[in-house]
């Protein structure tokens, strides 16, 4: 049985294998993919990671995509804090995105 140690921690598996800086990475990713992250829909610490991209939460049922390890990205939270503050640059994306978008009619299309 391999235990952990303590500086490999989760990486303890791979021994003396693959190089240090490698198995620092993995070990952060690990740690990453660990943690009960919070939901954005119920607000409790109970997401947790499905698959790459995939999270869930367990007290509410709310699946969601995120980043590869983590529910939010940091991209993600610009983007959010950004939104937020309604800085002058997103206030006028959204004014040159509100033209009005015409329905498709489903029944009026026909195949060629």
């Amino acid at each position: 049985m391999m235990g952990k140690t303590k500086k490999a921690h989760r990486t303890g598996r791979f021994k003396a294998r693959y190089g240090k800086s490698i198995r620092e990475r993995v070990q952060k990713i690990e740690k990453k993919q660990a943690v009960h992250n919070i939901c954005p829909n119920c607000a409790k610490p109970k997401v947790k990671r499905l698959a790459k991209g995939i999270f869930e939460c367990k007290k509410c049922g709310f699946k969601f995509a995120g980043g590869a390890y983590s529910p939010e990205t940091n991209i993600g939270k610009i983007v959010r804090k950004a939104l937020i503050q309604r800085t002058p640059i997103v206030e006028e994306l959204i004014k040159k995105n509100e033209s009005p978008v015409k329905e498709r009619d489903d029944n009026n299309v026909q195949m060629q």
